[in-house]
């Protein structure tokens, strides 16, 4: 053979030396096609060989992936609706299957699971309360639900090993807002009405100890004032009495002077009496 045949050779063998190998990492799976048909499947990490030109090789990630989705509306079993937002953890468990049913496609197999989650939640939340959903055991929704899903899911050969729930949120157009919302502001006006009554009570307990208080303190006042009034009525009298004793005309004519004083304090009174009159004793000319 002539030496400038041997480079076309050895170049073609080495290309079908490359075509006839491929190597499968850890944590994937392989599947060889022969002329579009599985050949082989479940072919683990290594160094792999095939026919070259008649055989293709698929490589999948069996490693665990996070399956996303979309929100989905339920309703609860008082038909009410709730918002779910959730997340499946999964992976590849049988990759002739996957390849069968979703032609190796991830946003297929995606696509293809999302209903079969949102259909066995939907199954659950509807046999709950709003309030055993949004205050119960999330992980129980889910844990009675797995096994289902794994059934539907093994069909595209997808194991789920849990499902998440990221979220619970009441839709913005539905009336279960308006219904929590008129439910707290029912509570927060029966409160309100509750301190309000015990402020009431107390502040008509306070008010009747304070009137209880104006009236012994009065009571005792008045008490003591006319004690006091007659104590002074008494010592008053004592003195003039021991006026009297001594100088009993001039007791008389102060006792006058404080009558004509008390007649006459306004300087408008006009008392018509006899002249001989014994009040006027001390105003006639001759005394």
């Amino acid at each position: 053979m002539k030496p400038n045949l041997w480079i076309p050779a050895v170049l073609a063998a080495l290309l079908l030396l490359l075509g006839s190998v491929f190597v499968v990492n850890e944590g994937h799976s392989a599947l060889v096609l022969n002329l579009g048909r599985v050949a082989r499947s479940d072919i683990g990490p290594g160094l792999h060989f095939k026919w070259p030109l008649i055989e293709s090789v698929r490589i999948f990630d069996r490693r665990l992936q996070v399956i996303p989705a979309e929100p989905e509306r339920y309703l609860t079993s008082e038909r009410k609706d709730v918002s779910v937002d959730f997340f499946a953890i999964g992976r590849i468990a049988n990759v002739n299957a996957f390849y069968r049913a979703t032609g190796g496609d991830e946003n297929v197999a995606i696509a293809r699971l999302a209903p079969i989650i949102k259909d066995a939640l939907r199954n659950e939340i509807n046999a709950r309360t709003l309030q055993q959903v949004v205050s119960g055991d999330r992980s129980e929704i889910v844990k009675s639900q797995l096994a289902a899903i794994n059934k539907g899911a093994a069909t595209l050969g997808i194991q789920i090993l849990d499902l998440r729930i990221k979220q619970l949120d009441l839709p913005a157009d539905s009336r279960v807002i308006e219904d929590v919302y008129n439910r707290m502001r029912a509570q927060r006006q029966q409160v309100a009405s509750r301190l309000r009554a015990e402020g009431e009570e107390q502040a008509n307990e306070i008010r009747a100890g304070a009137d209880r208080d104006q009236q012994v303190i009065l009571a005792e006042a008045e008490r003591d004032a006319q004690k006091l009034r007659g104590e002074g009525d008494a010592e008053a009298a004592r003195i003039y009495a021991q006026a009297a004793a001594r100088d009993p005309g001039f007791y008389a004519f102060q006792r006058s002077l404080e009558a004509y004083r008390k007649a006459f304090a306004d300087g408008q009174s006009v008392i018509v009496l006899e002249r001989n009159d014994p009040f006027l004793q001390y105003l006639r000319s001759d005394r």
